[in-house]
Formats: structure tokens, sequence, C-alpha cells
């Protein structure tokens, strides 16, 4: 069954829902399934490769910096992926305010993981003021992007109403 993750740009597979069974390609920013990955690595490994990405073929980045001028690279190409994984940095830091902007900008670019991020800031009221429209507004397009835990939540509060 098809999630919010979408599917593996390698094997055409869904991706698992657990986060742990996929890997983030800091290079494009495209998530691939663990068995790509393992099956890239065991590929490189046995034929002494560089380490490349399975997808763009771009090799990886070696230190921190470099990882960080990729993202930004991403972000600046308006990227849904790169501006939600540096909202939840920016977020981590205690910078909601360029949390939110960033996942504001990644949910109109469709990505569901941002709306989801976004109704739980409502929610908290880290950031924004808490409301409960907009938190609602972004758990519904969150659960029909096919966000499991958007689903469970609008599940409970329609079981608490």
């Amino acid at each position: 069954e098809s999630n919010h993750h979408g599917e593996c740009p390698i094997c055409c597979l869904p991706l698992p829902v657990d986060g742990e069974k996929s890997t983030l390609m800091e290079c494009c920013s495209k998530v691939i399934c663990l068995g790509c990955d393992v099956a890239n690595q065991r590929r490189e490994i046995k034929e002494s490769l560089e380490n490349i990405c399975p997808f763009c073929r771009k090799a990886a980045p070696t230190t921190d910096e470099e990882a960080d001028m990729n993202l930004m690279k991403r972000v600046k190409a308006n990227d849904p992926i790169a501006l939600r994984q540096i909202g939840q940095l920016r977020y981590n830091e205690g910078g909601y305010d360029a949390s939110f902007q960033y996942w504001t900008k990644a949910a109109r670019l469709g990505d569901v993981g941002a709306h989801y991020a976004l109704a739980c800031m409502y929610r908290e009221g880290q950031g924004v003021q808490k409301d409960v429209k907009k938190k609602v507004h972004h758990l519904e397009q969150a659960a029909i992007g096919g966000h499991a835990f958007a689903r469970h939540n609008l599940g409970a509060m329609e079981g608490e109403n």
C-alpha cells in the first residue's frame, strides 16, 4: 500500500513508513529504500568503486560543510524535501519562526510531512499561536497525502467529538 513517502526512485517499490528503513540522499534529496542503498554499497565495495548516489550518480558529500552546501543548493531550488529537512534542523535548534517559513513553503509545494509538522506547531503553539482550524487543515492535507500519524490524529480528534 502506498503512503506519503512515495516510492523508491530506484526500484519503484513503496517506501516503508518506518523512516529507519530508508535513506535520504544528501546530494539530490531523494529518499531511497534501504534495500537499494545496501545493494549500491555492496556493488561499490565488490567493484572497488567510489561512493556515489545510486540516483543522481554524484559523489557523496565527505564533510558536514559539503552536505550543508548541498542542502542549501536544494533549498534554493525549492526542493520540498530539502525545505522540510532544513525546517526540521531549524526547529531542533529552537528557530521556530524559520522552521515555520520553511515548512510553509514545503507544504505549498505539496510535502505532506511539512503539513504534518505545521499541524504540530499549531497544536503546540510553538512559533505560532495555537489555532485549531489551521491544525485541522494541515492534518487533513497530510492525511489526504497518506501521512499515517495525521490520519491517526484526525481519527483521535473525531473520537473525542
